[in-house]
């Protein structure tokens, strides 16, 4: 059956901005999200009657810029060639030469990033937080173990989303990710700085630098912070962490096993575990993914 882009003369039916070439997605006007590189949009897939995510980059804003260029064209093939439960799922993905934007579906969670829903939520069971992490870890397991192995560089709680409904999250904005191989290491210095490992600084690291991250993930949605709140400035992010000081929010951490499970991720490199031992630690036994998840009120 043909989609059809609604009627205009239909006062119900919500308008389209903008269809795809096939005609298949259907782009509203309202906003999801917007970052540095691109802006997400509310959209239609009239294919499976579903709302997906339409991601719009403007090209001419990177023009001078050909490595942001050359990134989200590897976010978009790398996007292509996942298939997991935890991970956003690509759909499709195209070139506007005319508006000079790369457009990209992507599926939707319909409860946002779970920076936002966490702040949102304040009373949430340990339990559902363990879920959360088992999650996320799961996305990393993935990420981590693929062929060839796959570092996100840029995890934290902004660009991991939430279907609330199901408690569902999934690991997305792999735009700063790389494929680094067989040799695991990888060398440029990209990220958020309050999630960023020490040894990113250096140049010289490894997928477990995701672990980092993961761990600080752990940390926020615990205490509600982002870590190293209590610096203003990015420099003294820096020397704390390549000082090895932990930030402050940690010792908010009342649960005794939890910290312990967070300090085991922020770990030096060499006594970090791997997503895969992480998923085997004790915190999550009797976490059974097919829990259902229920906020204590």
């Amino acid at each position: 059956m043909p989609c059809v882009t609604p009627d205009p003369s239909d006062k119900d039916a919500e308008p389209f901005v903008e269809v795809d070439p096939t005609g298949r997605y259907g782009r509203y006007s309202d906003l999801l999200g917007a970052g540095a590189v691109k802006k997400v949009y509310r959209a239609f897939d009239q294919e499976e009657g579903i709302e997906v995510a339409w991601n719009q980059v403007r090209l001419r804003n990177f023009i001078e810029d050909a490595s942001v260029i050359d990134r989200l064209f590897s976010e978009v093939r790398l996007l292509r060639t996942l298939k997991n439960n935890n991970i956003i799922m690509l759909y499709n993905v195209w070139m506007d030469e005319e508006q000079n934007t790369l457009n990209f579906i992507t599926e939707v969670c319909t409860s946002g990033n779970l920076r936002e829903y966490r702040k949102k939520h304040r009373h949430v069971s340990m339990k559902a937080l363990k879920k959360w992490s088992k999650q996320i870890l799961k996305g990393l397991e993935y990420l981590h173990t693929h062929e060839p192995c796959v570092i996100h560089r840029d995890l934290n709680c902004s660009n991991v989303f939430i279907n609330g409904n199901i408690g569902q999250v999934k690991i997305g904005d792999l735009g700063l990710a790389t494929i680094v191989g067989k040799s695991h290491a990888a060398h440029s210095v990209l990220g958020t700085p309050e999630f960023m490992a020490p040894e990113l600084y250096e140049e010289e690291y490894t997928e477990l630098v995701d672990i980092y991250s993961f761990g600080m993930c752990v940390l926020e949605m615990v205490t509600l912070e982002i870590p190293y709140s209590e610096c203003d400035s990015v420099v003294k992010i820096y020397k704390k962490v390549t000082a090895g000081v932990k930030p402050q929010a940690l010792n908010k951490v009342k649960d005794s096993e939890v910290r312990a499970f967070i300090e085991k991720c922020l770990a030096k490199s060499e006594n970090r575990p791997s997503a895969s031992d992480l998923l085997k630690d004790p915190l999550f036994y009797g976490i059974d993914d097919d829990d259902e998840v229920i906020d204590e009120k």
